[in-house]
């Protein structure tokens, strides 16, 4: 036993030095490095470390494989967490064919027993990128948010170290049940606590899978949560789905486009490529008023920085604040470190005519953004979840939906997939079309618009 702590010391102690080398395969580790310490001593993080003896025989067993797929799994995008990401399978419910994945998730795992294994397990891999979820446990284990929020920093801050630029998903702890030991109270706490990461480590993005599946009360739904933790198959189906634009805007993921060809009389105002045509416009009047009474009335308002000239961005394919971005195709809005961030990117054209906007766009949850028509907000969103049009029955959260937005005169027809959400949108005489950036990720493409001289 004195040799075996003796030889776990020493691990930590090089690893927090960076002296041990995480280019080799987890297949080398012998059975001390994968069974679970006796003690708490000298682990890394703080916390629960479970220690019954199904877990110390699952950790054992799951460690074990793992370290036979290494050979298989190298610069794989790895799933790391606990047993929601076990769940996955090794198949990932086929969710992810185009990619080469590893599954590294262990049923019951604290985020304390995934920092000490995270060496072996993961970064052994060298990852194309990390998806995270973890913490649920911890919390049936009494650990407080502010103790979770921390190792989970941790294990972002060994992530970093070995590659500041390969991209983590971290996933939000999913919604339970306090009759789970699981209260939505203290699961808001430490997400809360985890959106502040991106300020610190800018490869790390957000998925907001907490919004994404609770229910009014803040708890697990039934229909996708049986027992009311664990997902079931549509569960995973719609975590696949939200998962999908992060791994396609982060360069993990190549997704075949399907956005339409310009057709006849329309011209593209994206050329897929760069932001040609865009840019930023100096902040008008009205504008600043009411950034002026946001932030007068809500101390809490979110960041919305002004802009004292027009600047152009031909041949640049993101802005210089990294707020937009060509990106595979489309014209994205990333979602801003601080969470939220008041922004808007515009044509440097301008229209006066009649016209016929045409766009298609995808949003993460809870996403918010907005189409400007000549200047005037329509709120493009994650309808379901975010609004304002929640009851659209054509609306595919987390898939690509188009906008037809018709104007004559000063008045826009504006539909979602051909159900209305403006009949009669008021609208300038004439201005730019622009993208605002809010919240969350939206990508935009295939954005054609028409002059409809006739009034046809």
């Amino acid at each position: 036993m004195k040799l075996r702590k003796c030889a776990w010391l020493m691990f930590l102690i090089l690893s927090a030095t960076g002296v041990v080398p995480v280019t080799g395969h987890a297949q080398d580790s012998d059975d001390t490095e994968l069974t679970l310490p006796d003690s708490d001593e000298g682990l890394p993080g703080a916390g629960p470390v479970r220690r019954y003896d199904w877990f110390r025989n699952l950790w054992k067993r799951r460690r074990s494989e793992f370290a036979r797929q290494a050979p298989q799994q190298t610069g794989s995008v790895v799933f790391f967490g606990d047993s929601i990401t076990q769940g996955w399978g090794n198949d990932f419910k086929n969710h992810f064919p185009e990619l080469t994945l590893a599954n590294r998730g262990i049923s019951g795992d604290t985020t304390r027993g995934m920092l000490i294994r995270i060496e072996q397990d993961v970064l052994a891999l060298q990852p194309k990128a990390v998806v995270m979820l973890m913490g649920t446990n911890d919390l049936e284990e009494g650990a407080a948010p502010t103790v979770i929020a921390e190792n989970i920093r941790l294990i972002v801050d060994r992530l970093h170290k070995a590659d500041p630029d390969m991209p983590i998903i971290y996933c939000n702890v999913f919604p339970s049940s306090a009759s789970r030991k699981r209260p939505a109270t203290e699961i808001k706490a430490i997400n809360a606590l985890c959106a502040t990461l991106p300020r610190t480590y800018p490869q790390v993005r957000i998925l907001d899978t907490w919004t994404l599946f609770a229910d009014k009360q803040g708890d697990a739904k039934k229909e996708e949560f049986p027992d009311l933790l664990h997902p079931n198959n549509a569960g995973y189906a719609k975590w696949a789905q939200a998962l999908r634009p992060q791994l396609v805007t982060a360069g993990v993921l190549e997704e075949e486009s399907t956005a339409t060809k310009v057709s006849d009389g329309f011209q593209s105002l994206f050329n897929g490529r760069d932001l040609t045509g865009w840019g930023f416009r100096t902040t008008p009047e009205a504008m600043r008023k009411s950034r002026a009474r946001w932030q007068k009335n809500n101390p809490q308002a979110p960041p919305w920085p002004l802009i004292e000239e027009d600047v152009a961005f031909d041949g640049l394919t993101v802005t210089p604040n990294g707020r937009f971005a060509a990106l595979g195709g489309s014209l994205v809005v990333l979602s801003p470190p601080e969470g939220r961030r008041i922004e808007q990117l515009w044509t440097t054209q301008e229209f006066d005519q009649d016209f016929t906007l045409k766009l298609q766009f995808r949003a993460l949850p809870n996403a918010d953004s907005g189409v400007f028509i000549r200047g005037k907000q329509l709120q493009c969103r994650d309808y379901a979840l975010a609004g304002p049009y929640k009851d659209l029955a054509e609306f595919r959260a987390s898939q690509w939906n188009e906008l037809v937005i018709i104007v004559r005169g000063q008045t826009a027809h504006c539909t979602c997939n051909g159900e209305v959400l403006e009949a009669e949108f008021s609208v300038p005489a004439a201005g730019p079309i622009g993208l605002e950036g809010d919240r969350g990720q939206i990508e935009y493409r295939a954005i054609h618009l028409k002059i409809d001289a006739s009034g046809d």
